[in-house]
């Protein structure tokens, strides 16, 4: 189903990013295109490429690829490459997703005949600055969550508040269906892979092999668990990555100093994380720095599966909306345990969501494009 009815006119869309191999900021890349495609308009983008390209191509986007996000003296020399592509594209809207990609979309948008307009989206918590102030440039600014907002009007004061529009990230409900249990066939498979994770309440924590993750809380709130006589099982979905060996090697001695070998397993990412979500009994989210959004809360709250996690940054705005029993004060080992017992044990009712769907996000988006070439 199309996200918007069919335009008054065709728009091209370009949208500028680092690269397309994984994470929030190209899955909303791919999204968007989907959703321009499918209302009619021209969708184009282009980055250094990545294995998502092949998918965008397949929904109907244009890729085209130029490294525009690498740090370095030699992305700056593709300015005059992104400026010709420009021209012959002649796009109405430049949406720029990444502060680099930004600084160059910019600079090449600079006498364009006909204009473009100039739309930003800030997907995280970057560190306040003139390197940063890109983002914040657009005719119109996207933040992903109502603490982006406001963590960019408290750092840019010259920064007029109706620029900035709140659109959340969104999921699909189908592919995270309210209730959802596995196939057996699925469970049996799962658990002769990992059989450790069998046998008791299985607390799930995805993230990547790094410290601001929490990954040591988590491993501690399971060992405070096994203290108080409570059976669990850990599994850290996503940990496991080329890079992070040396990260992951300091979780395996912390487990095995801590007695908890045999209930915690490292994995790496997977594909079937709606059926891991919906078979664990909490998923954690217990980033030390605060995440600009949380899509894992989301799906995990769209499946029915209770979520704990602490109250900041975009995992506290939205445990504070879909599910306050989640919440808990930042760092609060104490209260943490407590309230995984208390989760454990009966956890309250979820109801079915009824916001932060991916149908909303293209929709506003699309509508915000509208807007600005009206």
């Amino acid at each position: 189903m199309s996200a918007v009815a069919m335009p008054t006119r065709s728009l091209t869309v370009v949208q500028l990013i680092p690269a397309l191999h994984s994470g929030g900021a190209e899955r909303s890349v791919l999204e968007i295109g989907r959703a321009l495609v499918q209302a009619g308009h021209r969708s184009v983008v282009i980055s250094a490429g990545g294995r998502l390209v092949e998918q965008l191509q397949a929904e109907g986007s244009e890729h085209i690829t130029l490294d525009i996000g690498s740090k370095s003296l030699r992305t700056l020399a593709r300015f005059g490459a992104l400026r010709r592509r420009l021209r012959e594209l002649k796009p109405d809207i430049v949406h720029a997703r990444s502060r680099l990609p930004a600084w160059l979309g910019w600079w090449a948008m600079k006498g364009l005949t006909p204009a473009a307009h100039f739309i930003t989206t800030v997907h995280g918590l970057n560190s306040p600055g003139r390197y940063s102030a890109i983002l914040l440039r657009g005719e119109r600014i996207i933040a992903v969550s109502q603490t982006l907002r406001d963590f960019v009007l408290s750092h840019y004061r010259w920064l007029e508040p109706g620029r900035v529009r709140v659109i959340p990230r969104g999921i699909d409900p189908e592919a995270f269906p309210y209730g959802h249990r596995p196939e057996d066939a699925w469970q049996k498979a799962f658990f002769a892979e990992y059989p450790s994770l069998a046998g008791a309440p299985l607390l799930t924590m995805p993230g990547r092999g790094t410290r601001l993750k929490g990954h040591h809380d988590a491993i501690a709130l399971l060992v405070e668990l096994k203290h108080r006589g409570i059976d669990a099982r850990l599994l850290l979905l996503g940990v496991i990555e080329p890079g992070r060996e040396a990260y992951a090697q300091e979780l395996r001695e912390l487990i095995e100093a801590s007695g908890v070998a045999a209930q915690v397993v490292l994995a790496p990412a997977r594909a079937d994380i709606r059926d891991i979500y919906a078979i664990s009994a909490l998923v954690l989210q217990l980033s030390n720095k605060p995440e600009s959004f949380g899509r894992t809360v989301v799906e995990a709250l769209s499946l029915c599966r209770p979520v704990l996690g602490y109250a900041h940054g975009g995992v506290g705005e939205l445990l504070a909306e879909l599910y306050p029993a989640g919440r808990v004060p930042l760092g609060d080992k104490e209260r943490l345990v407590e309230r995984a017992a208390e989760l454990l044990r009966v956890a309250p009712p979820i109801p079915m969501l009824q916001s932060y769907r991916l149908a909303d996000m293209q929709h506003a988006t699309l509508a915000l494009y509208e807007e600005v070439v009206a």
